[in-house]
């Protein structure tokens, strides 16, 4: 898991860095949201390539997040109505080229109509990449930084004030710093973008 962590956030640092200095170099405060679609146009079969990508990308993210917020709903209803058969209720069904597979009426139902809303309010609210920013940078401290480096300094039992222990300190310090200004970046871009807002435009 540890060399899995630190290949997957050196990877993601290494673009995101790339694409945020390039971009900034190249265009300063103009450098487009979304370097794909604001300025490259072709080839496009590579922009379509990307573009596929991207969706699959955010198709498996999808899913990764959305796992808990299925399974507390799933699990409240089943407390609520243990009696109801549309609710608790699993049929086998044979699908073509999965085989025999256990579906839920209600599961199909609810993660549908989530699916649906969320994509209505993605599309009434096109503040993409500021909302991603917000949502990235108040993920990023908590999850990435602060309880990976607390839970070294516990289990590596190391000593307060040392060198080791001021370095990871500082790197938290340093940290969150950055997710404070992304933070505030994202905010501004959102406030931007409500002023300039019309539904279902991008």
């Amino acid at each position: 898991m540890k060399k899995a962590s630190l290949a997957g956030v050196s990877t993601t640092t290494f673009f995101y860095m790339l694409c945020g200095c390039i971009g900034y170099a190249a265009f300063g405060n103009k450098a487009p949201g979304d370097f794909l679609t604001d300025f490259f146009y072709e080839p496009y079969w590579l922009i379509d390539f990307a573009n596929a990508c991207i969706v699959l990308h955010l198709i498996a993210a999808y899913q990764v997040f959305a796992q808990p917020i299925f399974q507390f709903v799933e699990n409240k209803c089943n407390k609520a109505w243990p009696e109801s058969n549309f609710i608790t209720k699993e049929h086998s069904m044979n699908i073509l080229f999965l085989g025999k597979c256990r579906i839920s009426f209600f599961r199909l139902v609810w993660r549908t109509a989530y699916v649906i809303f969320t994509t209505v309010v993605a599309m009434i609210f096109p503040f993409f990449n500021a909302i991603l920013g917000l949502i990235g940078a108040a993920a990023f401290w908590p999850l990435t930084v602060y309880f990976p480096v607390e839970m070294h300094i516990s289990q590596r039992k190391i000593k307060k004030h040392s060198m080791r222990w001021i370095g990871l300190k500082l790197l938290v310090l340093v940290c969150l710093i950055v997710t404070l200004l992304a933070a505030i970046g994202s905010i501004v871009g959102l406030i931007k973008s409500v002023k300039a807002y019309k539904h279902f435009h991008s």
